[in-house]
């Protein structure tokens, strides 16, 4: 049996293993357990990179647990799958290509930035379960599975969260990211419980295929869409992105990013695979639309004023959430028009899709730059920065690099994921993309101020001896920068080759379905 058939239980099972083992690697040495970290991620990363490869070209693959052969045909019992399933399509395997990609990065940066605190088995471990979380929550066929996934996604993110525990800001941040994610999994729960009563099953396809769209049905679907629009941090559902994002350590920041991409995976999964029949999914469409406008102008306008640095970058999350939140919203709300659809929906989608990787680079290198000014400064506000660029050019080079990405300025990513938006979105609304360029305005206003207020101006003295962060942070940072400029140039490659497959994944529901019965 070769390695891509097992792909998708080994890329849960990999850090999930690594996690419990750690504390017994880190008695054998900090050097032992760093390379133990870095070495299970990179396996993972390679395990997801062929499963991606493998779905992108020869389609969806099914791993049935406790089956005689992972790909067989379900065992049913009078037509209803009893065994726990992973499925992976194209769109699952590009978002735990993103998860799993910062997360490695964030490790190698990690080993230097984190060095100064102690229980980093613990910081580590963590970092280890919430990807395996990660990646369990988009593989998972099943509504219950992923109920336990988001859970404890939600579980190493709030102790992520709390790592500076003397802080009582940080303690504040995770207890009220416990709240949130504790009503966001029970209305997930709720909802599972509605769609279980009336059908006795659990699998997403199979639930798809037989699903009535009755008012328990449609109680459901808008519990499901609030819970995971809590979770990505949209607007009105934000309350907890801020302190969470601006009271984590820089690199856990970057992940977070990653991990509310998840729960958007399970939004448009819930939207498109299991709701996309319902005669009334344009009304569900408009409401997604509505949080990414809300998002975008809310985010952006909350960040201009910010001058804790990370605080700032978490409104400009939830700002670029919504970019997201508009494409796959506008496609989703023309999905049973085939002319609109085929018209400006798919490239909407595909803008939407491009938009979320794309995010992940820019947010993940500019969350990074960041805590290289932290760890060098000592300081989180920008008011108490200036002339860096003096003492620290690389950071200031990749600094730039994601702050002219994520305003949408060419050669970067962000501008061709932005463009295939607004052009999209021009056809559906134009009002809804003249938003959407209106906030990239804003948003290039407002990094332009962070590159003032810490890297220009007048050198302060108690800086004078400030030098470049160690070169395991800056090959971190490298990396992204490569990514975003690669990712830039070579957009109709990517779109090609990832993004349109993943977007024709969500809008083809019978494949998926088809996967499975």
């Amino acid at each position: 049996m070769s390695l891509v058939e097992h792909a998708p239980v080994l890329a849960i099972a990999v850090p999930l293993m690594a996690a419990f083992t750690l504390p017994i690697i880190n008695r054998l040495g900090k050097n032992i357990r760093d390379a133990w970290i870095i070495l299970s991620l990179g396996l993972t990363e390679y395990i997801i990179l062929l499963l991606t490869r493998d779905v992108v070209s020869d389609g969806i693959r099914v791993y049935v647990l406790g089956a005689k052969s992972p790909g067989v045909t379900l065992p049913l019992t009078d037509f209803i799958p009893i065994r726990i399933i992973l499925e992976v399509d194209a769109f699952s395997a590009f978002i735990t290509t993103a998860s799993v990609s910062i997360a490695l990065l964030v490790a190698v940066y990690s080993l230097q930035f984190m060095r100064k605190y102690g229980s980093l088995d613990k910081y580590y471990g963590l970092l280890l379960l919430l990807t395996a979380a990660m990646i369990g929550l988009v593989f998972t066929g099943d509504l219950f599975s992923m109920f336990v996934f988001l859970e404890l996604l939600s579980i190493s993110s709030a102790a992520l969260i709390a790592f500076h525990i003397h802080r009582g800001e940080s303690l504040e941040a995770a207890f009220k990211y416990m709240v949130v994610s504790s009503v966001g999994a029970l209305m997930v729960l709720f909802a599972v419980g509605f769609l279980y009563s009336q059908y006795n099953i659990l699998n997403i396809a199979a639930l798809a295929d037989v699903i009535e769209y009755t008012f328990l049905d449609k109680v459901a679907l808008t519990l499901l869409v609030a819970a995971f629009a809590m979770k990505c941090g949209a607007v009105p559902l934000h309350m907890w992105t801020p302190d969470a994002y601006g009271e984590a350590p820089a690199p856990v920041s970057s992940v977070l990013v990653v991990a509310s991409q998840a729960a958007l995976y399970a939004l448009f999964r819930i939207s498109f695979t299991l709701f996309g029949g319902l005669p009334l999914i344009e009304i569900i469409a408009w409401f997604i639309i509505l949080l990414g406008v809300l998002s975008m102008f809310i985010g952006v306008t909350m960040a201009i004023h910010q001058s804790d640095i990370q605080r700032l970058m978490a409104y400009h999350a939830i700002s670029q959430t919504g970019y997201m939140l508009l494409g796959i919203g506008v496609g989703l709300a023309v999905i049973q028009n085939p002319v609109a659809l085929n018209s400006f929906g798919v490239k909407a989608m595909e803008g939407g899709i491009f938009h979320i990787i794309n995010h992940a680079l820019y947010k993940g290198l500019l969350f990074l730059t960041a805590g290289a000014l932290i760890y060098r400064t000592g300081t989180k506000d920008l008011n108490g920065m200036g002339g860096l660029a003096r003492r620290m050019p690389l950071t200031t080079i990749f600094f730039l690099i994601g702050a002219l990405a994520i305003a949408g300025f060419p050669p970067f990513n962000g501008f061709a994921s932005k463009l295939m938006i607004y052009e999209s979105v021009f056809r559906f609304n134009p009002l809804l993309s003249v938003i959407a360029m209106l906030v990239s305005i804003l948003t290039l206003a407002s990094f332009m101020k962070v590159f003032h207020s810490a890297f220009m101006g007048p050198e302060l003295k108690e800086y004078e001896g400030v030098r470049e962060v160690p070169k395991t942070m800056l090959v971190a940072m490298m990396v992204l920068a490569a990514l975003i400029l690669l990712f830039g140039l070579l957009p109709d490659k990517i779109v090609e080759w990832l993004i349109n497959p993943a977007a024709w994944a969500l809008i083809d529901r019978l494949k998926y379905v088809g996967g499975v019965l």
